[in-house]
């Protein structure tokens, strides 16, 4: 008897199912990025993908179900291309300068990511609260500089200093940039990241 996943029997989705998957997270990115989440209804969704709501709800039985794949499949991607630039880094201080400069690099390449993740966690009132305080950081976002920052110590070539706390500061510093470049696309994001690079390192480096 066939299951629900097609014709592997084992609830794994079928090729064809991912690829659908993977069309119906692609257009819920679309219409998130432009029109916002409340907006983003799942007959639109569907609409736009040339399916039935029905067909979306077989693949994702809600809106928020979708929603969540969608903004785990940014993420994803978003870590892996950090992840990526900062393997490539040849020594602890290059690794803390790609990071940086990695995260303005993917922000700057996929603004409609971007806006997905900002619709996901920023409430709805003035788009600076998080919907769930606390629930932003579940990847370790900072945790992962933080990581960085204390290899660079460890290795002598960072001053001392409390790690987690210059992450968050660091990361604010970020957020700040992007956040700003969202409602005024005119800023330069590369010679941002050249400033972002120079503040990381006089915050970081030792100084006689």
């Amino acid at each position: 008897m066939a299951s629900r996943r097609g014709d592997r029997g084992d609830g794994t989705p079928t090729f064809i199912e991912q690829a659908r998957r993977g069309q119906l997270i692609e257009c819920t990115i679309d219409l998130i990025s432009s029109k916002g989440y409340p907006a983003t209804s799942l007959a639109a969704i569907a609409e736009r993908a040339g399916l039935s709501k029905a067909a979306v709800l077989y693949h994702f039985a809600s809106k928020d179900n979708l929603a969540r794949a969608t903004l785990a499949y940014v993420v994803e991607r978003f870590t892996a291309y950090v992840d990526e630039k900062v393997a490539a880094a040849p020594d602890p201080r290059a690794a803390v300068v790609a990071y940086v400069r990695a995260m303005i690099g993917y922000q700057r390449d996929n603004r409609r990511h971007v806006r997905v993740i900002t619709e996901m966690l920023l409430d709805d009132a003035d788009g600076t609260r998080l919907k769930n305080p606390g629930g932003h950081d579940t990847a370790g976002r900072w945790n992962a500089l933080a990581d960085l920052l204390a290899a660079g110590q460890r290795a002598g070539v960072l001053r001392e200093f409390d790690p987690p706390t210059v992450a968050l500061a660091i990361g604010g510093a970020i957020d700040g940039v992007v956040a700003h470049w969202l409602v005024h696309p005119g800023l330069d994001l590369d010679a941002a990241a050249d400033e972002l690079e120079k503040f990381t390192l006089y915050a970081i480096e030792s100084r006689d």
